[in-house]
């Protein structure tokens, strides 16, 4: 059972950065698709970064302009979300999420794709 822990939310004014850490424990060197989603009041989840495992392709949200970058501690299995430029249309609680690579795929962005979610961390931005 692979379990996702999320930390570094904070709140932080329009323009800020922040860097979200996922931290993946019981993967047994399996190897997994991982993404963050975040979710406003309201809202639907929505995909914000994801990474394929197979080639290392990495995938963001539109608008996000070069301003997110996903990277991966593999030796510490911590996967880390950087965002600058933050907006305040950018707030919600943010999910780090897996699931074992090579089963249903319902595009990397989509919350369907993946079976393991973790609690949250909260980002709020104001303006």
């Amino acid at each position: 059972q692979v379990q996702l822990r999320e930390s570094g939310g904070a709140a932080v004014e329009a323009g800020g950065s922040l860097r979200l850490s996922c931290a993946v424990a019981g993967a047994f060197d399996r190897t997994y698709r991982m993404a963050w989603f975040r979710q406003a009041p309201g809202k639907q989840r929505e995909g914000v970064a994801a990474i394929s495992p197979n080639d290392g392709r990495k995938w963001y949200v539109a608008g996000s302009d070069g301003r997110f970058t996903l990277s991966q501690d593999t030796k510490k299995a911590i996967l880390y979300l950087q965002m600058n430029g933050l907006k305040p249309e950018e707030s919600g609680m943010y999910y780090c999420a897996a699931v074992l690579y090579g089963g249903d795929w319902y595009g990397d962005l989509h919350p369907r794709t993946y079976t393991y979610w973790g609690q949250g961390t909260q980002v709020t931005v104001s303006s």
